[in-house]
């Protein structure tokens, strides 16, 4: 059962440890790489990372002269390629041509995502952030499988969210058609969709060499907040009424080279070896929440559901499929 391998192994690194640091001593040498979002934020650090170890970095992006322009310093082997997860026709193109190229997909972070974004509608009438962060990610790293699958080896990333706290998978109305739409609750959904993604690419990929985990970045001020005012951020307290940042969440909160470190440790570390289908945070596997746990941290026991995993799997699978 999912649930009980969310225990810690000791990785011997921190909530504060960068990407660079996780990475060394890591030769990615001729290994291939694609991480979505990879232009802003910590997508960018993650990148900036992977690439330094000698990986090959495919970065799919919704606006390639954008990536281009951010990505021109990054040292390293970096394609930049057309992709918008919200277009299902484009997912299908970058897929197809990559496929084509006949690598290997060693692997695979699905680290774009939008978060309490206004309501908003993408493919045949999905609720936008269930639409990009989840069932996006789905049919593209559904269409490469077979890329996966020439890799000896292969890991998928799935960025997630300690906003899964707010939301389990709202089972019977996903896209809000017939419930008032809350943004928080949207995302806290997508969040939770994203863990149960990863939960089930590992129960499929484990025989082939495809293991697949979920991991919460941590706090990170990044373009990921662009659609909160600043009101709301003070009332979130993670910012004080002149503007600034209060010391205890700039304690709390990492920057976007600490907040890269958890997907990269997860993409690359020998420790994960055999291991998939978990929920990791703080550069580590993350503990069950108990009564105890404070709401940013631990996995809770819905995102560590095996049934719900295939229930989430089947339900998207229709969706895309009627798309």
């Amino acid at each position: 059962m999912a649930a009980q391998d969310q225990l810690p192994i000791g990785s011997g690194f921190h909530a504060k440890s960068t990407a660079a640091e996780v990475l060394e001593g890591i030769d990615l040498t001729g290994k291939n790489v694609i991480v979505t979002g990879g232009y802003s934020g910590i997508g960018i650090e993650a990148v900036r990372a992977l690439a330094g170890a000698g990986a090959r970095v495919t970065v799919p992006a919704r606006r390639v002269d954008v990536a281009e322009a951010a990505l021109a310093d990054v040292a390293g082997e970096i394609e930049i390629a057309a992709m918008d997860l919200a277009d299902l026709k484009s997912v299908e193109k970058f897929t197809r041509e990559y496929d084509e190229t006949k690598r290997s997909l060693d692997i695979l972070i699905n680290n774009a995502g939008i978060m309490a974004c206004p309501e908003g509608r993408v493919g045949p009438g999905w609720e936008r952030q269930f639409g990009v962060n989840h069932l996006g990610h789905m049919a593209m790293s559904l269409a490469l499988a077979p890329s996966m699958q020439r890799a000896e080896s292969s890991r998928v990333v799935a960025l997630s969210s300690t906003g899964h706290v707010r939301s389990d998978v709202h089972w019977d109305d996903p896209h809000f058609t017939q419930t008032p739409y809350d943004k928080w609750d949207a995302y806290g959904q997508a969040k939770s969709a994203n863990a149960l993604f990863a939960l089930g690419v590992d129960h499929r990929g484990r025989g082939v060499g495809v293991r697949a985990f979920s991991v919460h970045p941590g706090g990170i001020f990044t373009p990921l907040q662009r659609h909160l005012s600043d009101e709301e951020m003070v009332a979130l307290g993670w910012k004080a009424a002149d503007g600034t940042i209060p010391p205890q969440v700039q304690a709390m909160f990492k920057t976007p080279e600490q907040g890269a470190a958890t997907s990269v440790w997860a993409a690359t570390s020998p420790k994960l070896d055999g291991r998939g289908g978990v929920y990791c945070e703080d550069c580590d596997i993350a503990q069950l929440a108990t009564a105890e746990s404070q709401r940013w941290e631990h996995a809770r026991p819905w995102i560590c559901d095996d049934e719900k995993a295939e229930r989430l799997w089947t339900m998207s699978e229709k969706m895309l499929a009627d798309a």
